[in-house]
């Protein structure tokens, strides 16, 4: 067994062990459960042990540079600078580097590589359409983050990429994406409608006579014909491209169902989060994808763990030896005593979600993070949550 504030863990491998022959590790989970930090540390965690790391984050909040101690991040790889880490007093055999996601350059990018021309290229970047679905498309992020970690990983520059992936309603969004992205790109049904359309903008006429068909007529009220000479414009500018993003999407699954990826579930102790926890976990299982190790932020400390006084007499004491006024109404001894029982009811609500997820997902390494003192905003934070990560076994 275990011993963790205070409390036994059943026995698991280290988290170093579960992770070792993982390119690409994904961080998912409901909002709000510590996603950017704890995947902020797992890349801090693979520099310290000599691998070159990325962490990817797609969240704009800029959470992921706030707990590196950086003004801004970019969708180019940052170094973490040598003077960050000697102010943490960290000496890494590796190096890790930091990016968040630009949706709309990452979309730039593919297509100008996928194009089969720079003139084609432009086509598509030019067109109204593609400006506006390659932001607001569903399943348009999932995508693109995937396919920066494709990349990035087939680039060869780093040992392990570690994304910090965006609250979402299912952990299957990522694997689906692919699909969604597909069916936008190559829609039968949309072919055969604008067949007229399609025609004209192919002889390069750059005016557009009235939509004959009733469909075509009833869609220009409602949508506007310059939408559709966009969309058969967008559409014609695609053809030939499809089969080449077919084969990026087959990638990007190939990749995240691979033995290479690792998919940590990060949750806190909360019945709100673990229930969505295991939910993405029942998602993910049911399309033949295991998780790797479960994390559990932000466990209340037991306050009773470090012994010392905790009744409202020994307190009192404690504080006449320090020479601090017991005063108040209540006195503070008084204050301070209720506060360790409220402290400790919390630790212990959230010892027992953690052993019922234990019980419940028996074969999932499972880690806790203890509820810290202060927000991650350096490296050195990033480390403390390492440590707790690697918790010496009993």
């Amino acid at each position: 067994m275990s011993r963790l504030e205070g409390w036994s863990i059943a026995r698991r491998p280290a988290l170093d062990q579960v992770l070792a022959r993982r390119r690409v590790v994904c961080c998912v989970g409901p909002g709000g459960v510590g996603k950017t930090t704890t995947a902020a540390a797992l890349a801090l965690r693979a520099a310290m042990a000599g691998k070159r790391s990325l962490v990817l984050t797609i969240d704009p909040a800029r959470r992921l540079a706030n707990s590196l101690g950086l003004k801004a991040l970019g969708n180019r790889e940052t170094r973490i600078d040598d003077t960050l880490f000697q102010a943490a007093g960290l000496h890494p055999r590796g190096e890790m580097y930091a990016m968040m996601l630009d949706l709309k350059l990452t979309w730039d990018e593919l297509v100008q590589r996928q194009a089969p021309s720079p003139e084609r290229a432009r086509q598509i970047l030019d067109n109204r359409l593609y400006q506006k679905l390659s932001t607001a498309m569903a399943g348009s992020l999932e995508y693109m983050a995937m396919e920066k970690v494709s990349e990035l990983r087939s680039s060869g520059r780093f040992d392990v990429v570690v994304l910090d992936t965006p609250p979402t309603a299912n952990a299957l969004d990522f694997l689906r994406a692919p699909d969604r992205i597909l069916d936008v790109l190559d829609n039968d049904a949309m072919r055969i409608l604008l067949g007229p359309m399609l025609k004209v903008s192919r002889i390069g006429l750059k005016l557009f006579a009235l939509p004959t068909g009733l469909v075509l007529r009833t869609l220009a009220k409602f949508t506007g014909q310059d939408f559709l000479r966009d969309l058969a414009q967008f559409m014609v500018a695609f053809e030939g491209m499809y089969e080449g993003f077919k084969q990026r999407a087959g990638q990007v699954k190939k990749l995240l169902s691979g033995p290479e990826t690792a998919f940590v579930l990060v949750t806190t102790p909360s019945p709100l989060s673990i229930e969505d926890a295991l939910f993405f976990h029942r998602s993910l299982k049911a399309d033949g994808i295991s998780t790797a190790a479960l994390v559990v932020n932000r466990v209340q400390r037991d306050p009773h763990r470090f012994g010392g006084p905790d009744s409202a007499p020994a307190l009192r004491e404690a504080l006449q030896l320090a020479q601090i006024p017991d005063g108040g109404d209540p006195p503070l001894s008084q204050r301070l005593a209720r506060t360790l029982v409220e402290q400790s009811t919390l630790a212990d609500l959230d010892r027992r979600q953690v052993q019922e997820l234990l019980r419940t997902l028996p074969d999932v390494p499972l880690y806790v993070v203890p509820r810290l003192r202060k927000d991650v905003h350096d490296l050195a934070g990033l480390w403390q949550i390492d440590q707790c990560l690697s918790a010496v076994e009993e």
